[in-house]
């Protein structure tokens, strides 16, 4: 038995080196794509940006997005009740001299006829330049993700000089060039689309906090080079108009939960490539108890489950086998001795340290691009280098939630994903979250 346990134990060493392989090439595509000159391609965009309730740091997320190093574009925000929180903020962030309108949506079998009472009202609010801001109150979703709802609300509103859909959650916070880098390279028409991702960062600290990060780090270094690998993060896309309506994108999200998924789904079907773009990584910064760590990574599995089963799959057979090999063999060495003491040894020092090479390569390189957040990166370098250890157990727990149950509670609505093109809203709370 034991000589099967070695067998596997070399299987993960294997793994361990291929993944390290994969750090080597993660960085060299972050090195190469910072080293390109900056692109000239400006067409005018429309940024949305679906908001519930107050994310953390709700305030300094908006305004970055009015902060972007671009000559045109438009931002429209969109909540599902006028009563929402957001709001406020909304307001306060969008600046003085913005070209402001308030667009209130009832839902679909009576649009034309908000449409036609034309029920805009300007809103006076902050600022030096002048972007085009509307906030767009798409009401309460029926039988899809809310989020999805006001996406297929909000492209129904957008300018009709735009060239480009911009999509991007409100709790990141992005960088002035975020924008510029993000569609650049859409100037390729060969292109489907171009996509970052979030890191989280820590505000206090703390071990659920740094543990969600490392968690959400493993799925940010699968985005690289390779263009069919790739897929669209909802929190931060963008999709050439023509491309967009092409798909018939806006029907195609009809039902679904995750426009990320869907939005894959179809880029692929039709064999339009997804370029990742490095210096989109954009910061997530806000804390977590360990619930909510469990919430969040439950939840993006039980997502994937219905959306992506064998991606599902994968990630339960590979987080069992590395708990149980990797902890199996650390147990054991408190029960061998001789030769299989220092050979269970070798290979639990081996699987570590591949696995440590891993994730300071991929932390250096978020460090290229995340170059404002250098003190707090410097400061998770550790938990990054030893928590990989322990996220498999959390995948191994989300994995088996996600085999029982296909219900999810997100901002507050509890939803059923019956499949990809099937959600079924349980409950749905006022009280934003």
């Amino acid at each position: 038995m034991i000589f099967v346990f070695y067998f596997f134990a070399a299987g993960s060493v294997f793994l361990g080196y291929k993944s390290l392989r994969g750090g080597i090439n993660y960085l060299a595509f972050f090195k190469k794509e910072l080293a390109k000159p900056k692109s000239n391609y400006t067409p005018f965009c429309s940024i949305i940006v679906p908001c519930r309730g107050l994310d953390e740091g709700l305030r300094e997320n908006l305004f970055a997005l009015f902060r972007q190093d671009f000559p045109s574009y438009e931002i429209l925000f969109v909540v599902d009740d006028e009563r929402d929180e957001a709001i406020k903020i909304i307001e306060e962030v969008s600046r003085k001299d913005a070209k402001v309108q308030r667009k209130i949506n009832r839902d679909e079998q009576d649009l034309q006829d908000t449409k036609s009472e034309k029920n805009f009202a300007p809103l006076r609010l902050g600022g030096s330049n002048s972007v085009s801001t509307k906030l767009v109150i798409a009401g309460m979703a029926k039988d899809e993700g809310q989020k999805v709802h006001n996406l297929r609300q909000a492209v129904l509103e957008v300018s009709g000089k735009s060239e480009v859909f911009v999509l991007v959650d409100s709790d990141v916070r992005p960088n002035k060039n975020w924008l510029g880098n993000l569609i650049a390279p859409l100037q390729d028409e060969n292109v489907g689309a171009a996509t970052g991702y979030r890191w989280f960062i820590s505000k206090k600290g703390g071990f659920s906090t740094e543990l969600r990060s490392v968690w959400n780090a493993s799925i940010a270094s699968a985005l690289g080079a390779k263009t069919n690998n790739n897929f669209c993060w909802g929190g931060s896309t963008a999709i050439r108009r023509d491309v967009f309506e092409k798909l018939d994108m806006r029907e195609r999200l009809k039902g679904t939960l995750s426009d990320d998924f869907a939005v894959t789904r179809a880029l692929k079907e039709a064999r339009l490539p997804i370029y990742f773009v490095p210096q989109c990584l954009t910061a997530s910064i806000e804390d977590c108890t360990f619930g909510e760590l469990l919430e969040f990574t439950t939840r993006q599995m039980k997502i994937t489950c219905v959306y992506a089963p064998n991606l599902w799959k994968a990630s339960f057979i590979g987080s069992f086998f590395f708990t149980a090999i990797f902890w199996t063999d650390f147990i054991l060495l408190f029960l061998l001795a001789g030769w299989h003491f220092w050979l269970t040894l070798a290979f639990l020092s081996a699987i570590f340290a591949l696995g440590v090479g891993k994730a300071r390569l991929r932390l250096t390189a978020v460090k290229l691009v995340l170059k404002n957040y250098e003190s707090q990166l410097n400061k998770s370098l550790l938990p990054h280098l030893t928590l990989w250890t322990i996220t498999p157990v959390i995948y191994f727990y989300n994995c088996l939630c996600a085999f029982f149950s296909n219900q999810i509670c997100w901002r507050g609505i509890t939803y059923k994903l019956k499949s990809p093109n099937e959600t079924v809203i349980l409950q749905s709370n006022t009280r934003k979250k």
